[in-house]
């Protein structure tokens, strides 16, 4: 019998285990210290504009400010983008 799931969830559970998965101290601190989401504290930490980041996504500042307000979790397919265009790894934006 097979059980088809849905293609986000197929992807994820193909990431590296989150104890493989390291984050930066400040990174940590900004995103549970300080309250504020992974995307905004990936950001901060990186010394990024939203509008910067929105650029390298190709979408815009608005679209993206959105994106650091979700408190649900990223699709996979998002999480790769903004990914590549923050340089880390997906997987580093969870938490």
């Amino acid at each position: 019998m097979y059980v088809l799931i849905p293609y986000d969830e197929f992807m994820a559970a193909q990431e590296r285990p989150d104890h493989e998965v390291t984050l930066p101290h400040a990174v940590v601190e900004l995103a549970v210290v300080e309250d504020k989401g992974i995307v905004r504290a990936w950001r901060e930490h990186l010394g990024l504009t939203q509008d910067a980041v929105a650029k390298r996504l190709g979408i815009s500042q608005s679209a993206y400010a959105q994106m650091e307000r979700r408190k649900a979790g990223l699709r996979y397919a998002t999480r790769q983008r903004l990914a590549a265009a923050l340089g880390i790894e997906p997987e580093q934006l969870r938490l």
